[in-house]
C-alpha cells in the first residue's frame, strides 16, 4: 500500500528530530564527562556519551547513528588536533556503539535486562568488546598525529577504553530503565520511605567517598540493597551515583587515590567502577529472574488448583488454562445429556436410560420380516 506524501514527510521529520535529540544528548553528556578529563582534555575515566549512544541505538534503531556522529564531531572539533584526526575519532566513536548493538542483537539481548544472560551480554559484548573500536581508533589517531608519543599509547588507550566501557555499564542501564519506567501507583507508603532512605544513604556514602577517608567499599552494601529491593530500577541509578562519586575522588586525588600516579589511580578507579557495575547488573538480573519464576510458579499453582476444584465438583470437561482457548467440541448426545439431566454421575445415568429407551422404541417400530411377518417361504 502506497504511503501518502504527508505521511512520508512526517516520518522524515520525526527521524530528523530523533537525530537532533541524540546529538544534543551526546554533546551535553560529553561536556559533563570532560569535567573529569585526564589526558589531553578529551580522555576521561567515564565517558557518558558512549552509554547514551548504545541506549539510543537499542531504543530507536540504527537510523539515529547520524546523531551520534554529529554529537561526536561537535565535541571533538574544538579539541583538535586537526580536521582529519577529528574525523577519524568521530568515525571510531560512531562505529563503537554500532558494533556493540550489532553484537547485542546477535546475542539475543533484551532491553528489559531481566535475565542473567542479558546482563552478561551488556557487560562483555556491549561494553568491553564494542568499545575496543573507539579506544583503538582514537588513541591510534592521537599517536599518528603526533599529539602523543608511542610510549603513551597504552596508558591513554586503557583510560579511553575503560572510560567508554564504564559509560556503557553505568549509563545505558539507567536509560533503558527510564525508557520503560512507569509511575508506581500501587506502591505503599513504606515502599516510598524505603526509597527515600536509599537515596539519603547514597548521598551520605558519596560524601564519604569524596572525603579523605578511603572508604569506597561502603558503596557495595547500597548496591546489594538496591538490587534486592528495587531490581534494575534501583541498582542502575545507584551504580551510576557510586561510580560518579569515585571518579570525583580520583580527580581530587583524595582517599585511596591520594599520592599515586595516573596509571595506578586508573587501575584502582576502573576496578572499583567495574566491580560496582557488575555487582549491580548481575544481582539485579538474578533477582528479577527469581521474581519472574516465582510468579510463573504461582500462576501454574492457581491453574492446578482450579482444575482440581472442577474435578472435585464433577466437571470432567477438559479446559485450557486461563481462557487460552475453548473446550473441545462436544457431541449432540453430551449436549442433550447435560441439558436434560445435569452433569457428573447423574448425567451418565440419564444417558444410559435414554439409550435403553431409544433402542427399545426402535425395536418396536421395526417392520417384521421372514417367518415372523407371516410370509410363507415354502413356495
Amino acid at each position: 500500500m502506497a504511503v501518502a506524501p504527508h505521511e512520508r514527510l512526517g516520518r522524515a521529520g520525526l527521524a530528523v528530530l530523533e537525530i537532533c535529540v541524540v546529538a544534543g544528548l551526546y554533546f551535553g553528556a560529553a561536556k559533563v564527562g570532560l569535567l573529569q578529563q585526564l589526558v589531553r582534555g578529551q580522555v576521561t575515566p567515564l565517558w557518558p556519551p558512549s552509554g547514551i549512544a548504545v541506549a539510543s541505538l537499542l531504543l530507536r534503531g540504527p537510523r539515529v547513528w547520524p546523531g551520534i556522529a554529529l554529537g561526536a564531531f561537535l565535541v571533538n572539533f574544538p579539541l583538535g588536533p586537526s580536521l582529519p584526526a577529528v574525523l577519524a575519532i568521530v568515525v571510531g566513536n560512531t562505529l563503537a556503539p554500532l558494533c556493540s548493538c550489532w553484537l547485542l542483537h546477535r546475542a539475543g539481548f533484551r532491553k528489559e535486562l531481566d535475565s542473567f544472560r542479558d546482563a552478561l551480554a551488556l557487560i562483555f559484548l556491549g561494553a568491553f568488546t564494542g568499545m575496543l573500536v573507539s579506544a583503538t581508533t582514537g588513541t591510534g589517531t592521537l599517536v599518528l598525529s603526533g599529539v602523543l608519543t608511542p610510549s603513551d599509547f597504552w596508558p591513554t588507550w586503557s583510560v579511553w577504553w575503560t572510560g567508554d566501557a564504564m559509560g556503557v555499564l553505568v549509563v545505558t542501564p539507567v536509560l533503558l530503565v527510564l525508557s520503560s519506567a512507569r509511575w508506581p501507583r500501587e506502591a505503599t507508603s513504606a515502599r516510598w520511605v524505603e526509597g527515600l532512605l536509599l537515596v539519603a544513604a547514597v548521598a551520605t556514602i558519596g560524601y564519604i567517598e569524596t572525603s579523605r577517608t578511603p572508604l569506597l567499599f561502603l558503596g557495595f552494601p547500597l548496591l546489594v540493597w538496591a538490587a534486592f529491593r528495587f531490581q534494575l530500577a534501583g541498582a542502575a541509578p545507584c551504580a551510576l551515583a557510586v561510580s560518579t562519586f569515585a571518579i570525583i575522588a580520583a580527580g581530587r586525588q583524595t582517599g585511596p587515590f591520594s599520592g599515586r600516579d595516573l596509571l595506578t589511580n586508573m587501575i584502582t578507579l576502573q576496578a572499583f567502577n567495574g566491580s560496582a557495575a557488575l555487582t549491580a547488573l548481575l544481582l539485579a538480573a538474578v533477582v528479577s529472574k527469581r521474581n519472574t519464576d516465582r510468579m510463573e510458579i504461582e500462576r501454574a499453582c492457581r491453574q492446578l488448583a482450579g482444575m482440581a476444584a472442577r474435578i472435585a465438583t464433577g466437571d470432567h470437561r477438559p479446559t485450557l488454562p486461563d481462557g487460552e482457548g475453548e473446550s473441545p467440541a462436544r457431541t449432540d448426545a453430551d449436549t442433550n445429556a447435560d441439558a436434560g439431566t445435569g452433569t457428573g454421575t447423574e448425567a451418565d445415568t440419564g444417558t444410559d436410560t435414554d439409550t435403553e429407551k431409544a433402542v427399545s422404541s426402535s425395536l418396536r417400530r421395526r417392520p417384521p420380516t421372514g417367518n415372523k411377518a407371516g410370509r410363507d417361504d415354502r413356495i
